[in-house]
């Protein structure tokens, strides 16, 4: 897998999985970089700023993307930030998985941050134990009672 560490104006580092049909701009990008250079600098060289790039690149590009297609929603970074969390957690990532992609420091928060992401895991749950029960005889075996050359169950084994 195709991954790149991306700095932030916060002095951290996050891994951020990078898709494979974005590899090649990616790489682009990456020619002639040290691994410490910044992928998207300003400018300048800096780190970019939320405030600038929102107003010098992002707002317009959001007007003109909106003009288009009315039906869109309001799009602001963390709306963004919010929709990649929800296409990992819909694409199967696991909750550290996707700690480690939006830098949250436990990962107790990202389910409290994204609980409403989750909302689909109960049934989820309960097709997979529909299936493995139309697989397994193993949901009725613990119903029956022993055979005579069972070994007879603990007290702990049958009040379960």
């Amino acid at each position: 897998m195709f991954s790149s560490l991306m700095k932030y104006a916060v002095p951290d580092r996050r891994s951020v999985p990078l898709p494979a049909f974005l590899a090649d701009a990616i790489t682009a990008r990456l020619e002639g970089k040290r691994p410490d250079d910044l992928v998207f600098p300003s400018p300048k060289g800096d780190v970019l700023r939320n405030g600038n790039i929102r107003r010098r690149h992002f707002n317009a590009a959001v007007k003109t993307l909106c003009d288009r297609n009315s039906w869109l929603p309001k799009i602001t970074p963390p709306s963004l930030r919010h929709t990649a969390a929800s296409l990992a957690i819909s694409a199967g990532a696991t909750i550290l998985a996707v700690q480690r992609i939006l830098g949250h420091a436990s990962a107790a928060m990202t389910p409290d941050v994204y609980s409403d992401l989750f909302d689909d895991d109960l049934d989820a749950v309960a097709d997979a134990w529909n299936e493995r029960a139309r697989s397994t005889d193993v949901g009725t075996m613990w119903a029956q009672p022993p055979s005579p050359t069972e070994p007879k169950r603990s007290n702990a084994a049958t009040s379960a």
